[in-house]
């Protein structure tokens, strides 16, 4: 990878915005007109896990009120600081999934690649809140990575994932999918990504573009939690993306208590989901990483939530729910837990 030279590029429009991202807690609660009394608790919890989240996702939340849904992914809260039985720094098994610096080898004919530590949006349940970024991303260590992928001739799909692929400027990002597209025995390119959701300019021409020239067939998938976190501007840019670029759009989800564990909000969620070209794909069970125990859903709860979803939604509008269990070939679904 040839570097790209410091102050060639004017930054875009969404980097800008993402350049303005709240990190202080009190610059938060004011915004929000939130009680002061939240402030020392997240102060200490974002000594340990910055608070981090875009103007954009912050207009979507309710003002004045502690629980907002939207407002409790990216609270950080007191909660985060009590330790609890079973929840591991690493949850779903990434140091062993290593196929080598950048890249990780879980399932048949995929590999995921930590394009970056960077996201825009800090959210409180992620499972890679304790990954070592600074050691091992694709573009520290992007030669390596890419010989990896060159000798593997099984693995025919990349998944880009981080932190955000979508942090990355499209002149990186570009570089990538060049080198991606010349390796003969990949077949498909897939983004996991919450950019869109928070921050829905990032969808730029250039993006549609590149993945459109791609000889990948590409799919993204993004992360929607909550049916208020679908702002009518990131309807364009998704159409876009299908139309112009020829992306298959998929969404996933992760079923945390107080945001969204009762059935009528993810039978919202599907049904937004759609009407903004969207399948859901996944609803994942809260992956059991320290400091996120107060965001998990009961298993009862869960066949509840299953029931009512086959009960109220179209097949083809109901996400799997699954968990992610190391070493397992596989997600598992619910129902096999």
């Amino acid at each position: 990878m040839i570097p790209l030279s410091p102050g060639r590029l004017q930054p875009e429009a969404w980097q800008k915005q993402l350049a303005q991202a709240v990190s202080d807690p009190a610059e938060l609660i004011g915004i929000l007109g939130l009680p002061d009394a939240l402030l020392p608790a997240a102060r200490q919890a974002a000594a340990s896990f910055p608070l981090r989240v875009t103007r954009h996702y912050l207009g979507l939340m309710r003002r004045r009120d502690p629980q907002d849904p939207l407002l409790r992914q990216v609270l950080p809260l007191l909660a985060e600081m009590q330790p609890a039985k079973g929840y591991l720094e690493d949850p779903v098994g990434d140091t062993a999934a290593a196929l080598g610096a950048g890249i990780l080898h879980k399932y048949r004919g995929r590999a995921l690649l930590i394009t970056t530590g960077a996201c825009a949006i800090h959210c409180r349940y992620c499972f890679r809140r304790h990954y070592p970024y600074a050691e091992d991303n694709a573009v520290r260590h992007w030669s390596q990575m890419l010989d990896s992928l060159r000798d593997r001739p099984d693995i025919n799909e990349v998944i880009l994932s981080g932190g955000d692929p979508l942090s990355l400027s499209d002149a990186r990002l570009r570089e990538l999918v060049d080198e991606l597209d010349r390796i003969p025995q990949l077949q498909r390119l897939r983004i996991h990504t919450r950019l869109p959701v928070v921050l829905p300019e990032r969808i730029t021409p250039a993006l549609v573009g590149m993945l459109g020239a791609s000889r990948l067939r590409s799919s993204m998938v993004i992360h929607c939690n909550h049916p208020n976190e679908l702002h009518p501007s990131l309807k364009p840019p998704l159409e876009q993306l299908r139309n112009q670029g020829g992306v298959t759009l998929l969404n996933q989800s992760v079923l945390l208590a107080g945001v969204n564990n009762d059935p009528s909000t993810l039978v919202q969620l599907s049904e937004k989901l759609f009407a903004f070209g969207v399948l859901p794909y996944y609803l994942h069970l809260l992956d059991p990483v320290q400091g996120a125990a107060h965001f998990d859903v009961a298993p009862a709860r869960v066949q509840e939530i299953g029931d009512s979803l086959r009960e109220n939604l179209p097949g083809y509008l109901v996400p799997r729910i699954v968990r992610e269990i190391p070493g397992e070939p596989s997600k598992t679904p619910f129902g096999k837990l």
